[in-house]
């Protein structure tokens, strides 16, 4: 039974017992048994006005910069394969390197809000806590870096083969990476227009040139750093870290099936998933001993416990930002960007979002997007206070794991795309 439905029960019990006299007990019978709600992963064609298009990212970036006087910094940090600008947008001046992604997959669009609600709340607020994110962070945002995809409202990018070739000559006689969409996916149809997921073209060595022994790969190994998105992504990480000497915190922002629910109350949905656990331990897998020193689970693990405790605490108010769980911890993907940022000494967290546009389109909207500032905010002011050093990470493996997906028409990933994250 769910906690709205217990709480329910209870109160109409007690208005019961104290208006009627007491009577025997009648004989027990068995509960019926709460069904789960309905739910479908069907593809649907939904609209997505509401959500943040590229052209208005531009103007609301454009409107964060002038309005926080300065503060925020937006600037290109390179062109998709259509040539869509990739913008960054930078604010404060603390010590500690925080970099967060939106929109990696173009119909994954929530987070793209978040951090532009982020941005305009750290770039213009005079609260103490705002000054202190400023004096102790400095905070790189790259929402919608995909923005082919999204404009497509596609899990991919808009890029052939072909054009790979084309820039990559020594690539000719390999065979087209496994990440290659041109099929069917999420129901999109890619034959006419292919592209790639774009989360499986990162590669741990950040100066790494694609090798054509290297093809078509696996999900099991690094990317390739053929995607002028990843590419544009790995540079700015590069630079922070030469300018920080490390980048301390990397959040990556997707979404999830809409159907998955809690482990232990199957008539709720889970709100958002969480994870900080994306590779092996390279200390004893074979190949990535060296990224072994500047690994560090543990911190991870604080930072997705800020996360979770502050969704607890909001959810004393609103009780569906309490329905997180932890992301399926058996991934070992060194081609996302979290996997190789970790390995590069990142702290990391994943947010995976209830719902792609095609599932739920705006329904929710509001509330999943407020779900993921209540989580940024409350790691963020964890790093700023350094009280993220002091939380446990054992809390961690105390988040409950995700429960089943009870959907109808449930999407069933290709060994070759493993769609999550």
């Amino acid at each position: 039974m769910s906690r709205r439905r217990l709480l329910t029960a209870l109160c109409t019990f007690a208005l019961v017992a104290t208006a009627t006299p007491a009577v025997a007990a009648p004989a027990a019978t068995a509960e019926p048994r709460t069904l789960a709600p309905a739910c479908s992963e069907r593809p649907r064609e939904l609209p997505i006005y509401e959500f943040t298009d590229h052209r208005e990212l531009g103007i609301e970036l454009d409107r964060i910069e002038r309005v926080s006087q300065g503060r925020v910094e937006v600037a290109q940090i390179g062109r998709s394969n259509r040539g869509r600008e990739i913008w960054s947008a930078r604010v404060g001046t603390g010590p500690k390197a925080v970099l967060l992604t939106s929109e990696i997959h173009g119909n994954e669009k929530t987070g793209t809000d978040a951090l532009l609600k982020m941005l305009d709340w750290v770039g213009t607020s005079d609260s103490a806590k705002a000054r202190r994110w400023r004096d102790r962070l400095t905070i790189v945002a790259i929402p919608k870096m995909n923005p082919d995809g999204a404009e497509l409202d596609r899990r991919g990018n808009d890029l052939t083969w072909q054009e790979v070739v084309a820039r990559n000559p020594q690539l000719r006689h390999s065979e087209p990476a496994w990440n290659y969409y041109t099929g069917s996916l999420q129901g999109d149809d890619y034959s006419g227009r292919p592209g790639f997921d774009v989360n499986r073209d990162y590669n741990p060595d950040l100066n790494y040139v694609p090798k054509a022994a290297d093809f078509p790969g696996s999900s099991a190994q690094p990317g390739w750093y053929i995607t002028p998105e990843a590419r544009a992504v790995r540079d700015v990480y590069r630079g922070l870290a030469a300018e920080f000497g490390e980048v301390d915190t990397y959040v990556d922002l997707h979404h999830q099936g809409a159907c998955y629910v809690m482990p232990e109350d199957q008539d709720e949905f889970v709100t958002l998933s969480i994870s900080g656990r994306f590779v092996d331990d390279p200390a004893t897998t074979p190949g990535y001993e060296k990224y072994a020193g500047r690994y560090d689970l543990d911190y991870s693990k604080r930072l997705n416990v800020a996360v979770y405790n502050a969704l607890l605490g909001a959810a004393n108010h609103r009780p569906v930002f309490g329905n997180v769980t932890l992301y399926p911890q058996n991934l070992h993907l060194p081609g996302t960007g979290l996997g190789s940022f970790a390995l590069n000494g990142s702290g990391t967290v994943l947010f995976e979002v209830r719902g792609q546009t095609q599932t739920l389109g705006q329904r929710q909207r509001g509330m999943l997007t407020r779900a993921v500032n209540i989580g940024l905010d409350g790691m963020l002011s964890a790093i700023a206070s350094g009280q993220v050093d002091r939380l446990d990470a054992a809390d961690y493996d105390r988040i409950p794991p995700r429960g089943p997906n009870i959907g109808t028409a449930t999407r069933t990933a290709d060994p070759r795309t493993l769609l999550e994250p």
